[in-house]
């Protein structure tokens, strides 16, 4: 069996999304077995990850520089700011090309299974940046679940009053999608959220 050292990295591995045990031990002999060509640019890197990388102060996104290139991105429309969950939804956003305007990063979604209030998430910091003169709409691109949608509530209540529009990303049918595959709440959510064609 594997020596402590190896141990310690199979078990770092498999604390990671998506790779169990066993996927962690395939993970370790295949970086053990490429030490010059992949393990010690992976460490390398990690460690220059660890050093530089850090959250931009002012949406959330991680980046080596504060405020991230997005918010310092003079030709994004700085009117609009999309809300997510996470960094990992802000870069599906940038991948698929569709949004110019800025982020906000929350951290999370409120979950009071989990113990996540508005304190711990940075919903102050949002309301406070759609109080700027050049924010216009707030867009809430929360999951479509039932904490995502409980905690886009939450951010609509607490932007009531402000001049800001406040929007959210459709629901529905995905395209390609064929109705007798999808579960009663997405279908649910298609036909509340119809419009003339």
């Amino acid at each position: 069996m594997a020596g402590n050292e190896i141990g310690a990295v199979i078990q770092l591995l498999s604390k990671l999304p998506g790779l169990g045990p066993r996927s962690a031990r395939r993970a370790a002999l295949y970086l053990l077995h490429r030490r010059e060509t992949v393990l010690a640019q992976l460490s390398t890197a990690l460690a220059l990850a660890a050093e530089k990388v850090s959250a931009c102060a002012e949406c959330g996104n991680l980046d080596t520089s504060d405020p991230c290139g997005i918010c310092r991105d003079e030709k994004r429309d700085r009117s609009k700011i999309c809300v997510v969950e996470q960094i990992a939804d802000l870069w599906a956003l940038e991948r698929a090309g569709v949004f110019s305007g800025r982020y906000h990063v929350l951290g999370g979604t409120l979950s009071a299974l989990d113990g996540v209030g508005p304190d711990q998430l940075k919903i102050d910091k949002l309301v406070a940046r759609a109080t700027a003169p050049e924010s216009r709409e707030v867009i809430l691109a929360t999951s479509a679940t039932v904490d995502g949608s409980m905690t886009a509530h939450y951010i609509a209540d607490r932007l009531a009053g402000l001049k800001v529009t406040v929007t959210r990303l459709a629901h529905g049918v995905p395209i390609g999608g064929e109705l007798e595959y999808l579960d009663d709440g997405t279908l649910s959510a298609a036909l509340k959220a119809r419009r003339p064609s």
